[in-house]
């Protein structure tokens, strides 16, 4: 069901939806503009950007009339009012989209803004260069977000097994999860998931061989023979028995409810780090994050810190100014800051973080904490993925993994396959 509320028409106790409230205004006093903004999420995300954009009306005049949706909806919605001409003038926006919305013009570069509404001095580099677009700034990172590992830490006591840190290997995963599996604790629970069909995870492990899951141009950035190296290690993996097993593991359809961790198969997992949060609510355990594993020890560079999202302004928009003044203060204010805190990812102010560091709990201090202090596990933001990444994600990793996790494919046939395939619908898509 689509979940499409007005702000006007949804109210929580004070404040309204936050759905309308990324951009950051400051104070302006000329006449009032009357600002649409746009973003899928749900009833919190909501409720935290409406009370930011009633802080915004409060201050400067304008007022800010917002509509969120679910992911799913989101986008044809999108599409369908920019095909229009009607779209809002604050258009939330992912990393896998920017660069097409940016080369149609249906979203604005905000360069000459730089330095008057948007104050962006101290702006964390990386989110900086993350929202540009061949050279040009179209979108303003509201928090940054890695991938990481979720551990269960109570399992790892019960087992008597040591907690990973993030100096762990992929020989580490055999090693101590055969240590793991021994122990027999809770019906038989493996150290980690099966990670072979997770896109994050093959990506961060090309990326620590020097290579890429997709190059700047929408091309692949390896070839078949590490899709077999990759494919035959998940199957040692299964074969000595320290993994998830594949009739388990495909009990995980995708909410968070069905995920290993959860139901209590893994001890381990692959994650985003903004996810700890809604992790730890399903969970009695603590939990805690790591990096993924080096291929190597001393090997890094794998991570990098994503834009969890941007705010955007349409390239129809006739009050592009207020728009970027809404994003300035969305992401500078303070007050917005204590109200929106790490909901969308680590802020991209140093001031920012240091306003809410002491207003989060346990599990949102660990997200920030993991996310400031990668390391050398920290590596540069790649090119945002080419359109058809979902389809090969979906519709390709996934179902090979679990046909050779099944014995349906060798190794050495779905390397090529994959290779193949993908190429065939990158073709398609361009």
């Amino acid at each position: 069901m689509t979940l499409r509320i007005d702000r006007r028409q949804f109210l929580m106790g004070s404040s309204a939806l936050v759905a309308a409230g990324m951009a950051g205004v400051a104070p302006a006093f000329a006449q009032g503009a009357n600002l649409r903004l746009t973003f899928w999420g749900g009833q919190n995300r909501a409720d935290r950007t409406y009370a930011v954009s009633d802080l915004f009306e409060a201050a400067t005049g304008n007022t800010v009339e917002g509509e969120f949706l679910a992911w799913n909806d989101y986008w044809p919605k999108l599409a369908t009012q920019t095909a229009g001409g009607n779209a809002p003038d604050i258009i939330q926006m992912d990393y896998r989209y920017i660069v097409e919305y940016a080369r149609r013009n249906a979203i604005a570069p905000l360069d000459e803004f730089v330095g008057g509404a948007l104050k962006l001095a101290d702006f964390d580099q990386d989110q900086l260069d993350g929202g540009k677009v061949d050279g040009k700034l179209y979108g303003i990172s509201l928090g940054a977000n890695s991938v990481a590992t979720l551990v269960n830490t109570k399992a790892f006591e019960e087992a008597g097994v040591e907690v990973p840190t993030n100096a762990w290997t992929y020989d580490d995963i055999m090693s101590k999860g055969e240590a793991f599996a021994k122990a027999n604790i809770r019906n038989g629970m493996k150290m980690i998931s099966d990670g072979s069909g997770v896109e994050p995870m093959l990506d961060n492990w090309l990326r620590q061989k020097g290579l890429a899951l997709y190059t700047a141009e929408g091309k692949l950035g390896f070839g078949a023979d590490e899709m077999i190296e990759w494919f035959k290690l998940w199957n040692e993996l299964r074969a000595a028995g320290v993994i998830v097993a594949p009739d388990n593991q495909a009990l995980d359809t995708g909410p968070l409810e069905t995920t290993m961790v959860v139901t209590g198969h893994a001890a381990m997992m692959p994650t985003n780090s903004n996810q700890l949060v809604g992790y730890q609510a399903l969970v009695p355990d603590r939990l805690d994050l790591i990096g993924y594993p080096r291929i190597a020890p001393g090997v890094g560079g794998g991570h990098y810190r994503k834009p969890s999202m941007f705010f955007s302004v349409a390239g129809s928009s006739a009050n592009k100014e207020k728009a970027a003044e809404f994003l300035n203060f969305f992401i500078a204010d303070p007050e917005a800051a204590k109200i929106l805190g790490v909901e969308r990812g680590i802020p991209c102010l140093p001031e920012s973080r240091e306003i809410v560091a002491p207003t989060l709990d346990e599990q949102n201090q660990i997200a920030l904490n993991f996310v400031a202090n990668l390391g050398d596990l920290l590596g540069p933001l790649p090119p945002s993925p080419p359109a058809a990444a979902g389809e090969i994600d979906i519709s390709l990793l996934r179902t090979l993994s679990q046909e050779v996790a099944f014995g349906a494919r060798s190794p050495e046939d779905a390397g090529p396959y994959f290779v193949n395939e993908a190429t065939a619908i990158l073709n398609r898509a361009s």
